[in-house]
C-alpha cells in the first residue's frame, strides 16, 4: 500500500459548528484507508464567497491515505451526506463541508475536482491552519507564510474559543 500525504480543510457554520467538525474527524478516523496523522487548532471565520451568513468553523487536518484523488472526494462526499449536508446554492451555510487542499504532490484538474484547491492561495481560512500543520508546504514557490502575508487583514482569523 502506498500511503500520500494530505491536508483536508473541514468548515461548519450550522448548528454546533465545532461539534460538527470533532463529528467529521470521527468518520475520518474511522475509515480503515486513512491514517489522522495531525489536527490544527479551530479557526473560527468570517464566511467567504456569499458573506451574508453565519461565521465558520474552520480546520486543516494532516491525512495518510491509499484512496487516489477521486476515492478521496467520494469520501468526502459521502460524509458530507451522512452529517446531513444538503445542497442549496454556491458558498452557502453548511453544516460541513470537506475539501482537499493537497494531496502529495499531485496536481488534478477536471470538472469535479482540483488539486491544489482551486482556491487555496485566496482563503486565510484554509492557509492559516495549514501552516500551523505544516509551515514548510510551498505553493506556486511561494512558502505558506509569504502566501498568508500576501493577505493581508482581507479576513479575519481568530482561534475559536
Amino acid at each position: 500500500m502506498q500511503y500520500k500525504k494530505v491536508f483536508l480543510c473541514l468548515g461548519s457554520n450550522i448548528g454546533k459548528g465545532k461539534e460538527n467538525l470533532s463529528r467529521a474527524l470521527e468518520y475520518i478516523s474511522a475509515s480503515s484507508k486513512i491514517e489522522l496523522v495531525k489536527c490544527s487548532s479551530v479557526y473560527e471565520t468570517k464566511a467567504w464567497g456569499f458573506k451574508e451568513q453565519p461565521d465558520f468553523y474552520n480546520q486543516v487536518v494532516e491525512i495518510q491515505t491509499d484512496f487516489s484523488p477521486m476515492e478521496l472526494l467520494y469520501f468526502c462526499k459521502t460524509v458530507e451526506k451522512k452529517m446531513g449536508r444538503k445542497k442549496t446554492f454556491k458558498w452557502s451555510p453548511r453544516i460541513i463541508d470537506l475539501d482537499i487542499l493537497l494531496f502529495d504532490n499531485i496536481i488534478v484538474k477536471n470538472d469535479v475536482l482540483e488539486i491544489p484547491h482551486r482556491y487555496l492561495r485566496e482563503r486565510l481560512f484554509a492557509l492559516v491552519p495549514l501552516a500551523e500543520v505544516d509551515s514548510s508546504i510551498r505553493l506556486d514557490g511561494k512558502g505558506i507564510l509569504e502566501l498568508i502575508a500576501g493577505l493581508g487583514g482581507k479576513d479575519s482569523v481568530k482561534l475559536a474559543n
